[in-house]
């Protein structure tokens, strides 16, 4: 039998996908992903004017943004395998937070170009996403170690996964 086939009268079980745990911090992960995703595009749309002028990185928080919302996006369907790839990325964009926030604080001078808002709000919203990206590092972390992943194969009707309510009484034994 190939890997990933489930033989006949079987189905596939994901215990730990139940458990009432790994569901709240899937719930919680999904949120700070969307918090990201929004604060991100936020800051990249108010200081997109500030950002083209050589450095390159308006398309690095565009990038990102993307990249946020497909994380989202694959968390909310229990893909175990990118929570260590949003782990990484978010200690990297903390990083990029802390040394790009206090630029913003230093462009609150005359002289200076204005984004659609003031600098100094952007470099409020740039720290709040640092530490966003610290909390987002470490619920991934803690996601990963739930073992989204775990499959089992049991009888099809077997057990009471997603409301199914059979017991093993009522299960009939297949034919070998």
């Amino acid at each position: 039998m190939a890997v990933g086939e489930v033989r006949p009268g079987y189905e596939l079980w994901r215990p730990n996908r139940e458990k009432s745990k790994a569901i709240t911090t899937k719930f919680v992960l999904v949120l700070l992903l969307a918090a990201t995703t929004v604060l991100a595009a936020l800051i990249t749309i108010t200081g997109f004017s500030l950002m083209v002028g050589g450095s390159g990185m308006s398309v690095i928080c565009l990038i990102y943004v993307l990249l946020y919302a497909f994380f989202t996006f694959l968390v909310m369907r229990w893909n175990r395998g990118i929570l260590p790839v949003v782990a990484s990325l978010s200690v990297i964009l903390a990083i990029f937070c802390a040394t790009g926030a206090n630029s913003w604080f230093s462009r609150d001078k005359s002289g200076f170009d204005e984004g659609l808002v003031s600098s100094s709000v952007i470099g409020v919203l740039v720290i709040i996403l640092l530490v966003l990206q610290l909390v987002v590092a470490a619920v991934a972390l803690y996601a990963f170690n739930q073992n989204w992943h775990v499959e089992e194969e049991r009888p099809i009707g077997y057990g009471e996964d997603y409301g199914a309510g059979a017991t093993p009484d009522d299960v009939e034994p297949l034919p070998a």
